[in-house]
């Protein structure tokens, strides 16, 4: 464990990891979901695609623990068993695909899809019914993969309950209980697999800290009749921390 920590705290970047977890709390505490989003494309500047994950998963675990209590009460809790059956069954699958890729290849597919997500929300697509067994199992198939291959299991499930309708205290109470149970879910396969390595833990458990202000800070402002404003800026935030984190800008530094 000495080694690990002497590691973690040798580790070029730990500054921009610990600001960047601070503003993946932030928006996480407002909208409910955003984490991996804004944090990931920070990450991958300064981590291994797998020590990434770690950190990010350790770091989540605390992170949206102070907001939880609302979020079961204002959530519908009968969807989350459906949303996790389909994300059990494919994050192993997603998982075997980021093993193989490398690390530029991991930075693009986070980036990209970090950039997806406000884009196709803007669009103002909506469902004209309450999301069945189904599309939540297909959800959840489909964030257990996007999950394991780029770490950003948000996405479909994002997409989905702003497409709902829903009022914005059900969306994000919902979008931040799963987001929540992914990560232990993730966490237990990861270490199933022997994947954990103890400095990613170490630095993981060092942006907890930052983490968990940014998301008392986020639900502190929360407010649903500014739901607007607040959308924005979190999309403003994921915009920003994914055009930062394209390889591109490697050939500018």
């Amino acid at each position: 464990m000495p080694e690990a920590i002497s590691a973690a705290l040798a580790h070029d970047g730990l500054v921009w990891l610990m600001l960047g977890a601070f503003a993946a709390g932030a928006v996480r505490g407002f909208a409910g979901f955003g984490t991996a989003m804004v944090f990931l494309p920070v990450a991958a500047l300064f981590l291994s695609p797998v020590w990434a994950l770690i950190a990010l998963v350790v770091m989540d675990a605390f992170g949206p623990l102070p907001n939880l209590r609302r979020a079961v009460r204002d959530g519908r809790m009968g969807d989350l068993g459906w949303l996790l059956a389909g994300t059990a069954v494919a994050l192993p699958v997603g998982l075997s695909v980021l093993y193989a890729v490398s690390p530029v290849v991991f930075r693009y597919a986070v980036s990209i899809v970090a950039l997806s997500v406000p884009f196709t929300l803007m669009t103002g697509v909506r469902l004209r019914r309450t999301p069945g067994q189904g599309l939540l199992l297909g959800t959840g198939l489909s964030a257990g993969f996007l999950g394991g291959v780029s770490g950003l299991s948000g996405p479909p499930v994002i997409l989905l309950y702003m497409a709902t309708g829903d009022p914005v205290r059900i969306v994000r109470a919902n979008n931040m209980l799963f987001l929540f149970a992914y990560t232990l879910l993730l966490l237990a396969v990861l270490a199933v697999q022997g994947r954990i390595e103890g400095a990613a833990v170490v630095i993981g458990l060092m942006l907890a800290v930052p983490n968990v202000i940014g998301n008392v800070t986020g639900a502190a402002i929360f407010r649903p009749e500014r739901a607007r404003l607040y959308r924005a800026a979190g999309y403003g935030l994921i915009v920003m921390s994914a055009l930062g984190g394209l390889p591109v800008w490697d050939a500018f530094g």
